[in-house]
């Protein structure tokens, strides 16, 4: 609490007297224009991994980063979903998982959780869809190569459980909302981002460049996030290996045409990558 005490000490002194202009404006109202989706855990921070300001960022923040298909539960990320799209008109998305998700240990060993963390079991399975994938696909892997998939394929799946709800079907069809999958990966503190081109989560300012072999990875099954009429059937699971890369050709931010040049420096290029 001590730590906690002196933090806010030094906010007061020394971040808010050079905001003032900033704070001000927020006192009248917010218009946060990317919603970000991520995990509780301690180390991942949304505000502090994309360096961004007081007020860039709506956030949703659980076990997981899972998302309850729409009427699964009447919780609390449904309604910030529909506030964020309904009431701040936010066209910009990120589900954000990360390496190590204890959320997603617990997946590989859910049933023995019932008795321990019945709660936190309960909860898992709104992202059962990854569990089975990944089980009956991948179940030879290794534990950690397993666990590296599952955060992947928890991050599609939490995509397709957005895309059940109905403000975001709708701002999808019109073409006025993007959805955006990243892995913050607690080694390195490096993003990485899913790539529709190559399916796969690839550095996001970067695209892929390759010797002529094509990209040694998985490929995960059809899922666009270009979400034009619907999502293609498909099976795979994510690549979550970084490929070989040349000189990059020119920076690349997924969904970079739609977020204003100011935000998406912010965004991706203070992303730690």
């Amino acid at each position: 609490m001590e730590k906690l005490l002196r933090g806010l000490q030094d906010f007061q002194e020394n971040y808010i007297p050079d905001r003032q202009e900033l704070i001000q404006k927020l006192a009248k109202g917010q218009s946060p224009r990317v919603l970000f989706i991520g995990c509780s855990d301690s180390r991942v921070d949304p505000t502090i991994i994309t360096q961004s300001e007081i007020g860039d960022l709506f956030v949703i923040r659980n076990a997981g980063n899972i998302i309850p298909p729409y009427e699964a539960t009447n919780g609390g990320e449904g309604a910030t979903i529909e506030y964020a799209l309904e009431a701040l008109d936010i066209e910009q998305v990120i589900v954000c998982g990360h390496s190590q998700c204890g959320a997603m240990k617990g997946l590989l060993q859910i049933g023995d959780l019932e008795e321990k963390m019945p709660l936190v079991y309960h909860w898992l399975h709104h992202t059962e869809a990854t569990r089975k994938l990944v089980e009956d696909n991948y179940g030879h892997l290794e534990k950690k190569e397993k666990l590296n998939l599952m955060v992947a394929q928890n991050v599609l799946t939490q995509i397709d459980n957005l895309q059940t709800y109905p403000s975001v079907r709708s701002r999808l069809h019109m073409g006025n909302l993007s959805i955006h999958g990243w892995i913050y990966e607690l080694e390195t503190a490096q993003i990485l981002a899913y790539d529709e081109d190559s399916k796969a989560f690839l550095p996001p300012h970067s695209k892929i460049v390759t010797d002529g072999q094509g990209a040694k990875a998985l490929k995960p099954g059809g899922l666009s996030l270009e979400f034009n009429d619907a999502v293609r059937p498909g099976a795979g699971a994510p690549s979550v290996a970084r490929p070989d890369f040349s000189e990059p050709v020119q920076p690349y931010w997924p969904g970079a045409n739609r977020l204003s040049p100011d935000q998406a420096a912010r965004i991706y290029r203070g992303a730690g990558v």
